[in-house]
């Protein structure tokens, strides 16, 4: 039987695209992290910090850092032929937060990007996805001269449910960040799945 040039063609098909959020605190790594792993160019809202921003931007423990995003860093990256994520990376400092119920529409999930230096920082993002049942990774960002710790032990510092992933990755380094996003994708769809589950009596 003949077959025609059409009928050996690959049927194409659009792939599934998903937003995922990076969220955590100021200088945490969010557009390192973004720009790591995206295949354009990263959209990037930086501005160089201000003497008149010093009084509410804390810079302990960061102290080289010199720009601050002010609306949104986005990244673009296929992790298969048929899945794309769109990845917007949020503001860190208080005053831009009320950003993030425009950002979070429609997202699938989110990383919350953790600084062992400044744990406390990530505490608001948490509170964030938990509050808005948006299933979140928290992926500590191991900085070169930041303290080493166990996995429970950061766990416990933070009082995270047990079914959220806790990872530990460099923000530089493509392939660290493509574990961590796709950790996100895979426990969002566990917890999608989970959702839909008749509850038993």
């Amino acid at each position: 039987m003949a077959f025609g040039r059409s009928s050996r063609r690959k049927r194409h098909v659009d792939p599934v695209t998903l937003k995922i959020l990076v969220a955590g605190g100021f200088g945490v790594g969010k557009t390192t992290l973004v720009g790591a792993v995206s295949e354009i160019r990263p959209l990037r809202t930086e501005e160089r910090l201000s003497e008149a921003g010093r009084p509410v931007d804390d810079l302990a423990g960061v102290e080289g850092k010199s720009t601050t995003t002010v609306a949104m860093d986005f990244g673009r990256i296929t992790l298969r032929e048929d899945l794309v994520l769109y990845l917007f990376g949020t503001p860190g400092q208080d005053r831009f937060w009320f950003l993030w119920d425009e950002l979070a529409q429609g997202a699938l999930g989110a990383v919350v990007l953790a600084d062992t230096r400044r744990l406390e920082d990530c505490f608001a993002g948490i509170d964030y996805f938990e509050r808005r049942g948006i299933p979140f990774t928290v992926a500590v960002n191991c900085f070169d001269d930041a303290a080493r710790y166990p996995v429970d032990t950061v766990r416990a510092a933070l009082d995270l449910d047990p079914e959220v992933p806790l990872l530990m990755c460099d923000a530089r380094v493509r392939e660290s960040v493509k574990e961590i996003l796709v950790g996100v994708v895979e426990h969002a769809m566990a917890m999608s799945a989970k959702s839909r589950q008749p509850a038993t009596t």
